[in-house]
């Protein structure tokens, strides 16, 4: 199965020239995660799944604290925190500033 967290709109000091340091931008990230959802799809419980929820919030967390000069970076901090969910096989993020 895959889930989307999509449009999450953050705020986040991103960029290396100077201008860019100075006031916090808005990114926009978005994520799909594949996991195995057989077990959710037939419990309907919670803990067969994957907690997206919980996994927005850890994202929208450390974005809004960071404080880096490249998006590759962001996206790669990103994605460590989808990962860190066991039940997530496979995943993909994609930040856009606006």
């Amino acid at each position: 199965m895959i889930i989307h967290v999509t449009n999450l709109r953050l705020q986040t000091i991103i960029g290396t020239y100077e201008h860019e340091r100075r006031v916090r931008q808005d990114v926009i990230i978005n994520v799909e995660m594949e996991f195995d959802g057989r077990a959710a799809a037939a419990s309907d419980a919670l803990g067969d799944t994957v907690n997206y929820k919980d996994i927005a919030d850890s994202i929208a967390d450390m974005v809004e604290k960071s404080s880096f000069f490249l998006l590759e970076r962001l996206c790669g901090e990103c994605l460590k925190i989808v990962m860190s969910d066991a039940k997530v096989q496979r995943a993909t993020v994609r930040i856009d500033k606006p």
